[in-house]
């Protein structure tokens, strides 16, 4: 039993190898961009509107208000990011009835890239919204002595993310491989259809956590009001 797509190797050349994660993690990335294009292409400004636009419209507007209600208040400036990072690996959940396909988010390589774009996220956001100075010191707040802690920390939620995800994941196909070889056929059906569920929920806790990582990089205090000021 394979433990990783990683295992799969289609094409060597030395020490250069095209193994099943590289390639279904493009085919996914060239999915998604073409879906995307399919999708938004007779999109309307007018007031006379698709139905399928409506729809689009009350899924976006849903998204906006779960990335608002995480902390963000300018939930559009971040729905390009949370929402491909959630498109990627619910797609990669639903590609599994696919004969043959071998999600990518089974590799900790890709679930470690997923990880490090949040971690590249995060300050980028931060700096963007507070700017570098006012950023930086948030590491040493309440005082200096939490500089080293909230460095480990930065990197600690970051392999968790990744472990977090690649373990799901993997545990998921595992399972499904299992049952396979020694169950009848109806019962890995129905595993099936309930790790397409579990990749969903694996899919919005991601984003989540995400957001709420890019959300607290985005808090800026606001100084606190003493009661001579107001009156």
């Amino acid at each position: 039993m394979r433990l990783s797509p990683d295992e799969i190797i289609f094409w060597q050349y030395g020490i250069i190898k095209l193994n099943a994660t590289i390639v279904y993690t493009w085919g996914l990335m060239f999915l998604l961009v073409v879906g995307s294009k399919l999708i938004t292409r007779k999109l309307s400004l007018d007031l006379k509107r698709s139905r399928w636009q409506n729809l689009l419209e009350i899924v976006v507007t849903g998204i906006n208000k779960q990335i608002e209600e995480v902390g963000l208040s300018q939930p559009q400036k971040y729905l390009g990011f949370l929402g491909t990072l959630f498109l990627f690996v619910a797609t990669a959940s639903l590609c599994t009835v696919i004969p043959g396909f071998e999600p990518p988010t089974g590799s900790l390589s890709t679930t470690a890239a997923l990880a490090l774009c949040v971690f590249v996220a995060v300050p980028y956001f931060g700096i963007e919204e507070q700017g570098v100075g006012n950023y930086l010191k948030s590491y040493v707040k309440p005082t200096f002595i939490m500089l080293p802690f909230n460095i480990i920390s930065e990197i600690s939620r970051t392999l968790a993310l990744a472990v977090r995800l690649f373990g799901n994941m993997m545990s998921g196909a595992m399972i499904i491989g299992i049952l396979l070889t020694i169950a009848p056929f109806i019962f890995p059906i129905i595993m099936t259809v309930l790790g397409l569920l579990t990749g969903m929920v694996q899919a919005y806790i991601f984003s989540i956590l995400a957001a709420v990582y890019i959300a607290a990089a985005t808090r800026v205090r606001k100084p606190k009001v003493t009661q001579e000021a107001k009156q």
